[in-house]
């Protein structure tokens, strides 16, 4: 099996922000709930990652995977007309990252802006994937908000179903 580390950007990043944090090593897994029953940790613990196409331009959602997006709400915070889920090959091709692998690291890099849930902020230690399916990157989440210096918001609610 070949194994996908964390992409070096990402390690980077993070280095050069100095935040502290710990590589989690886990089979492959391709959803945050699947991260979340891998890593036996809490729904609400571990964050998923979206990329939404926002009238004209493309915004990261940061949000626990015990949660989806309200559509409205984030209308709402983003001031916007049309908020949509965009195709994964669009986020291919942006962050040059298989479709799934995305991470909330990836917003700063390429100067999106990154939105995080503030239902988030009630983990005091999240599970965030980094680019990688075979690795996640564990750390503080005020820290996580800080490095990828994401604005808070509600635009979340309880999963259906």
């Amino acid at each position: 099996m070949r194994h996908m580390k964390i992409p070096a950007k990402v390690a980077n990043f993070l280095k050069k922000q100095k935040v502290k944090h710990e590589v989690l090593e886990h089979r492959r897994v391709y959803t945050a709930y699947d991260l979340a029953q891998t890593l036996k940790k809490k729904l609400s613990d571990v964050a998923k990652t979206l990329v939404v196409k926002v009238d004209k331009g493309h915004v990261i959602l940061v949000l626990p995977a015990s949660r989806q997006v309200d559509f409205k709400a984030l209308k709402k915070v983003l001031g916007a007309k049309k908020v949509e889920i965009d195709r994964e090959n669009v986020m291919v091709k942006l962050f040059k990252v298989p479709a799934g692998a995305l991470s909330p690291f990836h917003g700063v890099m390429t100067k999106l802006p990154v939105y995080i849930d503030k239902a988030l902020m009630k983990a005091q230690k999240t599970v965030v994937q980094a680019g990688s399916f075979e690795e996640s990157v564990h750390m503080k989440t005020k820290d996580l908000l800080k490095a990828v210096e994401g604005k808070l918001a509600n635009f979340s609610k309880k999963r259906q179903g």
